[in-house]
């Protein structure tokens, strides 16, 4: 992908094709409205307070409104390599749907499972469950069968390997400079 930006890591090279994905114009600018679907995409789990937060630190002086990718990426690479926004692990999802299963029917049902979703924590809009329901729901029983709905969730490798390489990476480069 010809990006016009020296990319030095696996992680600036992730970061950099979720963003150009949301560069409409390709001049390296995205809309600050999209910031949360590139962070999704990367496969984080911002909250609407972390966006903002990202939104702020990545806001074009020259283009308000804008993020610029150098300043996206340099941002985002030090928010991953912390493990910031990290999503929960599957041992952690499952012990949460247990929590709401307590009958141990080992599924949910849509309507159950979008209330909670509507009403409790971070709320979702109804696009947001709508993306969601292709992947949980079991469309011959209409329910969320969570085990293999959580099992649908880890299917790549996570960004945040690839930001703890680079991390180990980086601070390998140190060492070696101090000697």
């Amino acid at each position: 992908m010809e990006i016009g930006i020296a990319l030095s890591n696996e992680l600036e090279v992730r970061i950099s094709e979720a963003f150009c994905i949301f560069d409409h114009h390709g001049d390296k600018y995205i809309d600050t409205r999209n910031i949360g679907n590139v962070l999704r995409f990367l496969g984080c789990v911002p909250t609407n307070k972390e966006i903002d937060e990202i939104i702020a630190a990545t806001d074009s002086s020259e283009n308000p409104g804008e993020a610029h990718l150098p300043k996206f990426m340099a941002h985002v690479s030090n928010l991953l390599m912390n493990r910031k926004m990290e999503p929960a692990s599957p041992q952690k999802l499952l012990k949460a749907f247990e929590v709401l299963d307590p009958e141990n029917k080992r599924f949910l049902t849509k309507e159950y499972f979008a209330k909670l979703m509507r009403e409790e924590g971070e709320k979702f809009s109804e696009e947001e469950l709508k993306a969601i329901w292709p992947v949980a729901i079991d469309p011959i029983t209409g329910n969320i069968p969570y085990v293999f709905y959580i099992n649908k969730l880890k299917h790549k490798t996570s960004i945040y390997d690839v930001a703890e390489a680079v991390k180990e990476e980086i601070a390998e480069k140190e060492k070696e400079k101090k000697k």
